[in-house]
């Protein structure tokens, strides 16, 4: 992988997450969202959503800003007990800041974030190993809770509480969540697989460490979460919920209430397009959080001009903030002094 240098001449920065990718990519996104503001803006057919959108109650909106701001808290606040107690506060939370803003940038659902944090942290000492098995766990920890919910949604949905839904958006969704979630827990069982011989292929060798790491980052998450830290699990809900609500929030601001199972439902199936290799998954996440809101019985109008305001809301707070702790991240980095990144006592 192609890499760009850091001051002081240590490991450099992987390119994915270079400076100069990441600002193409914010240009990407930007052009995008532009094109979208612009089809709003202009297509025939498209009035109503026009007509939301210049009447949207803007109390609701920063209502919803200061939502998505607690999603990122929580965020932060998961980060420092999963990877290093021992971490400075102000480190663990510059690290996140920077994470979720590369991960409003990157699709593959934070991957890309957690990919820098993990260049972070062995930049100061830990062992790769260790940083690969605590990613894992932290993104199993943080995704579970959506999987949860919608297991639980779905079946209260489907024996009557809130609007009546076909089973095939009730129970079909929670049926597969639950799956996943016994599909996950049941991966340890899998084992690490042989080590690879002397001439075994990069390729090999790469599958081989992947496996160890899931299986390993798996047993890592169960064994935190049972040490019961409530920073843990109640950022990791706190992420979830304070996003949930943001969505809540912008419907508000367009005049439309919608029932939580709705809102909870909506937003694990409509995230699903954020796989979709897009830069910062604009047009995936827009357009599986707007069909899937729609066929749960939303207005259309409304539902786009919600989803709109909630993605503008997604990507530029992380984006701003993280592009701040990321500066402050580069300039201390290249500190050799700097003592607060965990190695003195990582083996503990």
């Amino acid at each position: 992988m192609v890499a760009t240098p850091l001051p002081g001449g240590s490991e450099p920065l992987p390119d994915d997450v270079a400076p100069a990718r990441l600002r193409r990519r914010v240009l990407q996104v930007v052009a995008l969202l532009g094109v979208l503001l612009l089809a709003v803006a202009l297509a025939p057919g498209l009035g109503e959503v026009r007509d939301r959108i210049a009447h949207a109650d803007p109390g609701w909106l920063v209502l919803a800003v200061a939502l998505e701001a607690l999603s990122c808290i929580s965020y932060a606040v998961m980060f420092r007990p999963v990877f290093c107690n021992h971490m400075s506060r102000r480190t663990s939370w510059e690290i996140s800041w920077a994470e979720l803003g590369v991960g409003s940038l990157v699709p593959a659902s934070g991957a890309g974030g957690l990919a820098l944090g993990a260049w972070i942290l062995r930049r100061g000492g830990m062992p790769a190993e260790r940083i690969a098995r605590r990613s894992v766990a932290f993104f199993l920890i943080k995704s579970s809770v959506n999987f949860v919910a919608v297991a639980v949604v779905g079946v209260l949905m489907a024996a009557g509480v809130g609007p009546h839904r076909s089973p095939f958006l009730t129970v079909l969704p929670a049926a597969l969540s639950v799956l996943v979630i016994v599909g996950v827990l049941l991966l340890p069982r899998l084992g690490h697989g042989m080590e690879p011989g002397p001439d075994a292929s990069k390729l090999m060798r790469a599958a081989t460490a992947t496996r160890r790491a899931v299986v390993g980052g798996t047993a890592e998450a169960v064994r935190l979460l049972r040490t019961g830290d409530p920073r843990i699990l109640g950022g990791a809900i706190g992420y979830w919920a304070f996003d949930n609500a943001v969505l809540w929030a912008t419907f508000r601001a367009f005049g439309v209430v919608l029932p939580l199972t709705i809102v909870l439902m909506g937003y694990l199936i409509g995230q699903l397009g954020g796989l979709l290799p897009l830069p910062g998954g604009v047009g995936g996440i827009d357009g599986g959080l707007i069909g899937t809101f729609v066929v749960f019985g939303a207005p259309a109008a409304a539902t786009a001009a919600a989803v709109l305001a909630y993605r503008v809301i997604l990507f530029w707070l992380p984006l701003i903030g993280g592009a701040v702790a990321f500066a402050s991240l580069r300039r201390e980095l290249a500190d050799p002094e700097r003592p607060d990144l965990c190695a003195p006592r990582i083996a503990a």
